[in-house]
C-alpha cells in the first residue's frame, strides 16, 4: 500500500520517515499485519536513497512497530500497539501544584537599569578573573579533578578546611572541618536544613520585612512560615510563635533594613530557641563588607547548646555565577545533611571547589576582599551623604555600616508611586514589597551599590529626588 510521508528536505530524512510511520501505527492508521512498500518502493515514491528508508524500516524494526518476514515484506506488528496513542478528548494538559504556578521566578539581571540601585549582587567587573583561571586551569590538571569520579557530598577537604579557618580568623567561629558543608549557594543550605528539621506543616518563623527565599523555599516543602516583625533592635523576639521549629535570621544586616541584631536580642534568641527545642539559621551574607571597625559576634560563636546553622556565600561576596556556598552545622546534624545534599545533588563541582580553597589557602580571597572593600565603601559613603543631605526631605536613612545595600524610610510627600515613575525612568531603586516580605504598602526604600558605577550615583539619586519632589 502507499504510505503518506511528507518530508522536509532541510532536517534529516530517516528520522522523519521513522517518526511519521511510528505515528501512523500508534494512532491507527496502519492496522495490525498490514504491509507496508519495499524499501525500495517507498525510497522511490520519496526520492530518497535507499538507505535512509532501511535506517528507518530497522529502527521501527527494533522496537516492535514493524515485523520482518523473510519473503514477504514489511508488516505492521500484530503486537504493537494501535488506536490513539492519546485519546481525543482528555482531560486537559498536566498541571503543577497550585503553589508552583504562584512561584516568582527570578530577575532579569540582563536588563540592567540605566541608574543600577538593583540588590542582591556584589560587582562582577572587580571579580580577578586571570587569577582565578590560572587557579581554575591548574584543579583541571589534578589528579582530584582528573580521575572524573564524584567525591564526598560535604565537599572538598581542602574548601572545607580553607572555610573553617576563615571563620575561625574573621569572624571567631569556632568549626571543624567536619562540620562544614559546601553548598551551591545559601538556597541550598536553606532547602537542605527544610529536608533535615521541618516536616511537612510544621512551622518556620522569618524576618519581615525580611528574605523572601527562606519562605518561598519551606513553604514548597509543606510548611507553615510566620512572618515575625522587626524593630531598631533586630527580631523581635517576644514575638516568635512558639511552634516554630526553625527561625531564620540576618543578624549581622538585616535584609533589608540593615540594623544589626542587638546583643540583648542575641542572647534572648539564643535562650528562647533553647527552651522551645528550636534552631536558628544564621544568615550573615554580607558581613565581609564592613565599613567600621566596630563588630558584633556572630550569633555562632555565642551558641552554647548547638543550636546555631551558620550560612555563607561566597557567590554574594564575589561573583554571582560562582553559586558557592557554605553551612556550619552542628555535628549531631552532620550525617542526615550529607545524605540530604548526596539525595539533591551529590556534590557540588569539584574544580570549582578546589578553585575556591586555593582562592583562600593563597591569600587571594583577602587581598580581594580589602580591594572591593574600599570600592563599596565610597559608594555606601556617597549614598549615605545624599540621605543626609539632598534626599533628607524625603527619605530617613536607617543605619548601617556593613553590606552592599542601604534602606531608608520614605515619609512626608514620598510616595511609591513616585519610586515606580523612578524606575521606569530608569532608576533601578526599589522599595521593601518589591525586595522582601513586607507589606505592600511598607515605606521603605533599598538603595544597592554592588552593581552601579561609583560616579554614577550622585546623578542617579539626583534623578530619583526630583521624582520624589513631584516631578
Amino acid at each position: 500500500m502507499d504510505v503518506a510521508v511528507r518530508l522536509d528536505r532541510s532536517t534529516g530524512l530517516a528520522g522523519q520517515i521513522y517518526r511519521q510511520l511510528r505515528d501512523a501505527v500508534l494512532d491507527g492508521h496502519l492496522r495490525p499485519d498490514e504491509a507496508l512498500p519495499s524499501s525500495r518502493e517507498l525510497a522511490e515514491q520519496l526520492q530518497v536513497s535507499r538507505n535512509t528508508v532501511t535506517t528507518a524500516y530497522e529502527r521501527l524494526i527494533a522496537e516492535g512497530y514493524l515485523t520482518a518476514r523473510a519473503g514477504a515484506g514489511t508488516f505492521v506488528n500484530a503486537q504493537s500497539r494501535t488506536g490513539p496513542a492519546v485519546p481525543l478528548l482528555s482531560s486537559g494538559a498536566l498541571t503543577p501544584r497550585a503553589m508552583w504556578s504562584r512561584m516568582p521566578l527570578p530577575p532579569d539581571y540582563d536588563d540592567a537599569p540605566e541608574f543600577d540601585f538593583r540588590v542582591g549582587a556584589p560587582d562582577a567587573r572587580l571579580f580577578p578573573y586571570a587569577a582565578w583561571r590560572r587557579l581554575l586551569t591548574n584543579q583541571f590538571r589534578t589528579s582530584v579533578v582528573g580521575t572524573g569520579m564524584p567525591v564526598e557530598p560535604a565537599g572538598h577537604i581542602g574548601l572545607r578546611t580553607a572555610v573553617a579557618r576563615y571563620l575561625r580568623a574573621s569572624r571567631t567561629i569556632e568549626t571543624r572541618p567536619q562540620d562544614v558543608l559546601v553548598t551551591s549557594g545559601v538556597q541550598q543550605a536553606l532547602d537542605l536544613i527544610g529536608r533535615v528539621l521541618l516536616e511537612p506543616g510544621a512551622t518556620a518563623a522569618v524576618e519581615t520585612p525580611g528574605y523572601v527565599p527562606p519562605k518561598l523555599v519551606w513553604k514548597s516543602q509543606g510548611v507553615r512560615v510566620v512572618g515575625v516583625p522587626v524593630d531598631e533592635h533586630g527580631l523581635v523576639v517576644d514575638a516568635l510563635p512558639p511552634d516554630a521549629r526553625v527561625v531564620y535570621v540576618t543578624p549581622t544586616h538585616q535584609y533589608p533594613t540593615g540594623v544589626p541584631l542587638a546583643l540583648h536580642r542575641r542572647i534572648e534568641l539564643l535562650a528562647w530557641a533553647q527552651r522551645h527545642g528550636a534552631a536558628i539559621v544564621e544568615d550573615d551574607y554580607d558581613s565581609e563588607f564592613r565599613y567600621t571597625e566596630q563588630q558584633l559576634e556572630p550569633l555562632h560563636s555565642l551558641d552554647r547548646s548547638g543550636r546555631v546553622l551558620y550560612v555563607g556565600s561566597f557567590s554574594k561576596v564575589l561573583l554571582p555565577t560562582l553559586r558557592l556556598g557554605y553551612l556550619v552545622h552542628p555535628s549531631s546534624l552532620g550525617h542526615a545533611l550529607h545524605a540530604a545534599k548526596f539525595l539533591t545533588d551529590w556534590h557540588t563541582s569539584l574544580p570549582i571547589q578546589a578553585a575556591m580553597a586555593g582562592f583562600i589557602e593563597q591569600g587571594m580571597f583577602e587581598r580581594h576582599l580589602r580591594r572591593v572593600r574600599r570600592v563599596y565603601r565610597q559608594r555606601h559613603d556617597r549614598i549615605r551623604a545624599a540621605l543626609a543631605g539632598p534626599l533628607s526631605a524625603h527619605l530617613t536613612a536607617l543605619p548601617s555600616m556593613v553590606g552592599l545595600q542601604l534602606s531608608a524610610m520614605m515619609r512626608g510627600a514620598a510616595t511609591a508611586e513616585a519610586l515606580t515613575r523612578a524606575r521606569r525612568s530608569g532608576i533601578g531603586v526599589a522599595g521593601f514589597p518589591e525586595v522582601s516580605l513586607a507589606a505592600p504598602d511598607s515605606p521603605g526604600v533599598v538603595f544597592g551599590y554592588g552593581m552601579i558605577d561609583t560616579p554614577r550615583i550622585d546623578e542617579g539619586l539626583a534623578r530619583l529626588q526630583r521624582f520624589l519632589d513631584g516631578g
